[in-house]
This record gives C-alpha cells, sequence and structure tokens, in this order.
C-alpha cells in the first residue's frame, strides 16, 4: 500500500465579495481535486485542538499522526531540526523573524522577503553585538533562530509576526507574569534595531526602495521535543517534499526522510512540476509520502486573491495531476488532499476552522460529493474528525 498525503498550506478561505460570495477553492480551476473529491470520501478535520494557536506546526504535525496536545512543545524546536541545530536539555529555540518596522507599527512580518544571502550577514552582525545573550543561526530568507539558555523562558508569551502587521508593536512585545526573561528579550528586540540599521545591507535596501530588515521579532518558543518516529508509531517510513523548514523540521523528529528539491523555494516561486517529480520518484521506496505547498497560504498572509488561486489552480495541474497519472501503477495506494489551515484573504492570517479533506483509493467508496471546497466537504460521509487520527484511518482503510 503507498499513501501519498497532498497538503496546500492555508487553501481553505470563506467566501469573498471579490468572488461573488464563493471561496478561492470553488472559483479555481482544479478538475484534479474535483476528481478526487468525487471518486472518494470527503470530510472536514480539526488540524488544531482547541485551546493551541492555529499555526502550521502545530497543523502539521496533527495531520502527520501526532497530537499537538501530548508532542508540541513549540515551533522554534522544530525549526532548529531541520537547519540541524541540536539543543541542549537547556535550550530554548525561538523562531526569529527579520521584519520591517516602522513608526513603532510591524509593518511587514518577512522584511520584503529578504534574501538568504542578505539574511546570512545580519545574522552574523548580531552575533557579534549580542552573543552575550544568546546564539542566533540563519536560516532562509526572513525565517531564522535563536537560542537562549534559560528553559523557564519557554513559558514567556509570544506573539506570531504575521498576525500583527499593521498593529503597535508595543502592544504585543513578549510577557510574562514573572519573568524577568521577558525584559531581557524584549530589549534585545528593540536593541536590534540600533544595529541593523547601521548595516549595509539595509542601507543598499533602501537606496533600492526595498523594505529593511530593521528589527528581529522572537516567537514560537520552545525546548527539544521527545517524541517516537514515524516508523515506530505506524510501521511504515515516509519522506517529506516541502521548501519549508518547520516541516522539514517535524520530518526529522519523525525520522522521515526530508527530499530536497531543486526550486522548493515555500513562496510563489516554488517549482510546482519539480515537486510532482520528486513526489512521484519517491514512491518506490517509501510507504508515506508528505507533500507540503507553502504558496496558498503566502497568498492569504498578503490578502492577495489571484495568487492564492493561481496557487491552487499549480497545485492540482502540476502536482496532484502527475501523482494521480502514477498511482495506478501500484497495487493499491490512498491519497489525501487537505490544507493544514485556513488562511483566509479577509484576516490575512490562521483560523481555527475546520479544514475540508478528501481521500481517494481503489478500496475507498464513493460518496455523494462532486467537487472539492469548503461546502462540498461538509456534506460528506466522513463528517467532523481530529487530524491527529488521520493516519490510524488511513491504515484501517475507512
Amino acid at each position: 500500500m503507498k499513501y501519498v498525503v497532498l497538503i496546500g498550506d492555508g487553501m481553505a478561505d470563506y467566501p469573498l465579495e471579490e468572488l461573488n460570495n464563493k471561496t478561492p477553492l470553488q472559483v479555481a480551476e482544479k478538475p484534479n481535486m474535483d476528481e478526487v473529491a468525487h471518486k472518494g470520501v470527503n470530510g472536514m478535520l480539526q488540524t488544531v485542538p482547541q485551546g493551541m494557536e492555529p499555526g502550521s506546526d502545530v497543523a502539521n504535525l496533527a495531520i502527520m499522526g501526532y497530537d499537538p496536545a501530548q508532542y508540541y512543545t513549540g515551533r522554534g524546536p522544530l525549526e532548529a531540526a531541520s537547519m540541524g541545530v541540536d539543543l541542549s536539555e537547556n535550550d530554548v529555540a525561538f523562531r526569529c523573524n527579520f521584519i520591517t518596522e516602522k513608526e513603532g507599527i510591524l509593518d511587514d512580518f518577512n522584511a520584503g522577503h529578504i534574501t538568504s544571502t542578505e539574511a546570512s550577514q545580519l545574522i552574523h552582525a548580531l552575533n557579534h553585538s549580542f552573543g552575550d545573550i544568546g546564539t542566533f543561526h540563519a536560516g532562509i530568507s526572513y525565517r531564522h533562530l535563536f537560542l537562549y539558555k534559560h528553559p523557564q523562558s519557554s513559558h514567556l508569551k509570544t506573539t506570531p509576526p504575521h498576525d500583527i502587521v499593521g498593529e503597535k508593536i508595543e502592544d504585543y512585545l513578549i510577557s510574562s507574569e514573572s519573568d524577568g526573561h521577558a525584559s531581557i528579550l524584549n530589549k534585545l528586540m528593540q536593541d536590534s534595531q540600533n544595529i541593523l540599521l547601521e548595516q549595509e545591507v539595509n542601507k543598499n535596501r533602501l537606496a533600492e526602495g526595498k523594505k529593511p530588515a530593521n528589527m528581529i521579532w522572537l516567537w514560537g518558543q520552545g525546548p527539544k521535543p521527545q517524541m517516537e518516529t514515524f516508523q515506530e508509531k505506524y510501521g511504515l517510513n515516509g519522506a517529506t517534499i516541502t521548501g519549508v523548514d518547520l516541516i522539514k523540521g517535524i520530518g526529522v523528529y519523525l525520522g522521515l526522510n526530508n527530499i530536497s528539491v531543486p526550486g522548493a523555494t515555500g513562496y510563489f516561486d516554488t517549482d510546482y512540476k519539480a515537486k510532482g517529480k520528486y513526489a512521484i520518484d519517491a514512491l518506490p521506496d517509501h510507504d508515506v509520502v508528505f507533500v507540503h505547498v507553502e504558496a496558498p497560504d503566502e497568498a492569504g498572509h498578503a490578502g492577495d486573491i489571484s495568487e492564492k488561486i493561481k496557487g491552487i489552480e499549480e497545485i492540482d495541474s502540476k502536482i496532484l495531476g502527475p501523482i494521480l497519472d502514477c498511482l495506478p501503477d501500484y497495487n493499491d495506494f490512498m491519497l489525501t488532499l487537505l490544507p493544514d489551515h485556513a488562511t483566509p484573504i479577509s484576516v490575512k492570517t490562521h483560523t481555527m476552522d475546520p479544514v475540508p479533506y478528501a481521500v481517494y483509493g481503489p478500496g475507498v467508496k464513493a460518496d455523494a460529493v462532486e467537487k472539492y471546497d469548503e461546502d462540498s466537504a461538509e456534506k460528506g460521509s466522513l463528517g467532523l474528525s481530529k487530524a491527529h487520527d488521520l493516519i490510524n484511518k488511513l491504515l484501517s482503510g475507512f
């Protein structure tokens, strides 16, 4: 048996006036997704447990079969694993964004999608200036890591920067009722402006009319998690296809094979065709292949309707279509299609809403659903389920 789980990050949405009160999934040309819904079974999946933040970390961990309430410790340590940064028992890993601050407002959570080359120079400057407080590790574009050797700081309250674009920074600084580390880390974020503004990278970006990476934002912290590998838990070997460090980090802890795909960027310009090809190539040697595509989520955060529709259509034609063409070569298979969470255009951030999912394979008896979208899936035979039960449901054949 072969299992493919195709995750269109943030695909789910709300009806939009600009689309005649339809969602991007309802207006996109996606014949392959509709075929999966028509030939398979459908339902709604609660990917984020009540009381937890609707982040991609929590949602994807659940989709891969691990209850976040039991296994999740924070986003930072997951990204540390993807970067090859080993955490000691005293380390707390913070996700560190380069952001653009403007007159006290969080103007851009990704600093105009600063390049990795530019960012690495800024990370070097931060380590030179603040190495006595903690250690910065360069990642990709605006996504980086900060290690802080104070275990109690894992309980601080931090806020994802993509949730507060356009808001006053002072209203969302790190907080705690009793922990002095909040003051230390808030001062670090604010003092970073003095260092970053003096760097040649930002002087050049400003001269070119680009947004500067003029402040860091720390969030999503946690200690190293403890969890069984996917093989130990489910008796299957698996692989990931993704351009996002977070998903790769989950893959490291789960013992999955993180397959590097040339051109997989985690943005609008990702190479969809390459992702489809590498997923197909991974099937002979793996029981389960998780294919993750970030672009619809980025479009949701940007409030860009056309890019979101385009991302859905690219997933459909360049990833899902080729996968569907190759699956009959195997004696038995199951393909699952879903978002990890909704990222509605109207709110530009993740929400707790259940997401539509469809499961298709030779042994699956189709229900009456005709198309893949939010409203149609609600009428499916699977009803509402918890995401961390998905793998067991697939193994039981539904």
